[in-house]
């Protein structure tokens, strides 16, 4: 059972469900988080992060990308692109799947919040201040970086066993809290393009528009975000 595809899936779908799942804990109506803030929201993120790398690498991914735009970056910097299919579609899998276990979890809570666009927030991203330039700019940034440092962590940095997840979720913790302001990005095209299909299928209570408009600047600046990054890489030899 245990492989590398299942292994993204499993990955996907824990960081999905803690990381959409803390959104819907701040956001929506009734719920005894209600209000928590943008700590509580990088800080559920940053431990998702952790709790899904560790989860895909028990489950069979050695190398538990667990986000589209570290499997095409990895791609990218190593030339080798036979993971690219087999990854992603797990990973859009998994991040569906997560999606619908939140909808789930919080079930009463989508009819008690009257707010379709918080809602929404607890699925895939939107902008604050909708502008097509300056939103696939904040898309592509902080993904490049989580892209690149994560590689430089992983690769260049002298780390006691078991200790890189940590770091990871440290570096999702700091770019959600300086650079995450403007769309909410997700720099995971799975976490946006799977969880907005799950918001446009389910029958979620007052949901409003799944935003389609949108979904190509979050899925195309995170993907460039990721190829930036390896090419970078790449061409510095990290």
């Amino acid at each position: 059972m245990l492989s590398p595809v299942f292994g993204e899936f499993m990955g996907t779908m824990v960081l999905v469900l803690l990381g959409n799942g803390v959104i819907a804990d701040v956001v929506l109506s009734r719920s005894k988080a209600e209000g928590g803030g943008w700590i509580s929201i990088s800080t559920g993120w940053a431990i998702a992060a952790m709790a899904g790398i560790f989860t895909a690498l028990a489950c069979g991914s050695s190398d538990a990308h667990i986000n589209p735009a570290v499997t095409l970056g990895v791609a990218i910097a190593s030339q080798n692109f036979s993971k690219l299919v087999p990854y992603i579609t797990a990973q859009m899998l998994g991040a569906f799947v997560g999606s619908v276990l939140v909808w789930l979890h919080f079930l009463p809570h989508w009819a008690a919040t009257a707010n379709s666009t918080l809602k929404l927030g607890c699925f895939c991203s939107h902008p604050s201040i909708p502008n097509k330039v300056t939103n696939l700019i904040s898309e592509i940034i902080p993904t490049t970086l989580l892209v690149f440092v994560a590689v430089c962590i992983l690769t260049r940095a002298n780390l006691p066993a078991g200790f890189g997840p940590v770091l990871i979720a440290a570096l999702v913790w700091g770019l959600i809290l300086a650079l995450a302001g403007p769309t909410g990005t997700s720099m995971n095209p799975a976490r946006d393009l799977g969880s907005r299909i799950a918001h446009a299928v389910l029958p979620i209570a007052g949901k409003g528009s799944s935003d389609w408009g949108y979904a190509p600047i979050s899925v195309i600046g995170t993907l460039a975000g990721g190829a930036l990054a390896g090419l970078a890489i790449r061409l510095l030899h990290i």
